[in-house]
């Protein structure tokens, strides 16, 4: 493990591994650099780049900042950006995917792949309540970390209740109430794209850079809907389906995909 300093003075620990240009990979809610998930795909692409496999701030090793905002995030993969040499490429997972997309628009790189932002465009689920993000900050500061868990779950991840019910005593519950405060931040980063209604128009628009969505061929309707409605929203954008993957996509399916991309 080794640690860059952000712009604020905070901590950020990462993992670097491998040879050939950087990569950053910017990790999913709940996610962290030793999540299986990611460890996986790390071991993939080590061969062919330098993969940094960082934890957001508030996860894992890395430190935190009592007032957030998406700037400090941004700035923190700038730090690890000047830590690969001032280059290197980005992938984003799921909400990792929008916090990177919010970087390409202030931060200079040459390429950007996202799997499956978790934007609502329409009506093919429920948006999350108006409320969405107010219940999850009360939730947390009051130290219900177990019942914010199982909020996100079931208002923004659309897990049955029942589902979720019987998870709470799973052996992984605990690392998901470790970084439950976290949560707060992914929806600060996401705002107002999982209300139902289309993406702005011109948000990401000085994203001008080649970007690739990557969906799941196996996906609910509006995570598919998610993929091509930020396709059209980017200047220089294309979609690769993954044929049988969801979102919770296989590393094995995945990296072969960013390693092509990212190597052209």
């Amino acid at each position: 493990m080794k640690k860059v300093i952000s712009k604020d003075g905070t901590a950020i620990a990462f993992d670097k591994s491998g040879n050939g240009p950087s990569i950053i990979l910017v990790c999913a809610a709940f996610q962290t650099r030793s999540d299986p998930m990611m460890s996986q795909l790390v071991s993939l692409l080590s061969p062919h780049f330098t993969v940094f496999n960082y934890d957001r701030r508030g996860r894992g090793d890395s430190g935190d900042t009592a007032s957030y905002a998406v700037e400090r995030e941004v700035e923190d993969i700038e730090a690890l950006i000047n830590e690969a040499g001032g280059s290197a490429f980005v992938f984003g997972m799921s909400s990792g995917g929008v916090l990177s997309l919010e970087m390409a628009r202030k931060l200079a790189i040459a390429k950007l792949a996202l799997y499956e932002p978790p934007f609502i465009v329409d009506n093919t689920r429920p948006p999350l309540p108006n409320d969405y993000l107010k219940q999850l900050k009360e939730l947390t500061t009051s130290g219900r970390r177990g019942d914010a868990v199982e909020y996100f779950l079931t208002k923004a991840a659309g897990v049955p209740a029942d589902f979720v019910a019987p998870m709470r005593s799973a052996p992984f519950w605990p690392a998901m109430e470790d970084v439950a405060h976290t949560l707060v931040y992914d929806g600060t980063i996401m705002g107002d794209t999982m209300s139902g209604n289309p993406l702005p128009a011109g948000r990401w628009s000085s994203v001008s850079i080649p970007v690739l969505v990557v969906g799941g061929g196996a996906s609910p309707e509006y995570q598919q809907n998610a993929v091509k409605a930020l396709v059209d929203r980017l200047p220089n954008a294309k979609a690769h389906i993954l044929e049988g993957q969801d979102h919770n996509v296989a590393p094995d399916f995945l990296a072969p995909v960013l390693t092509d991309f990212f190597s052209k």
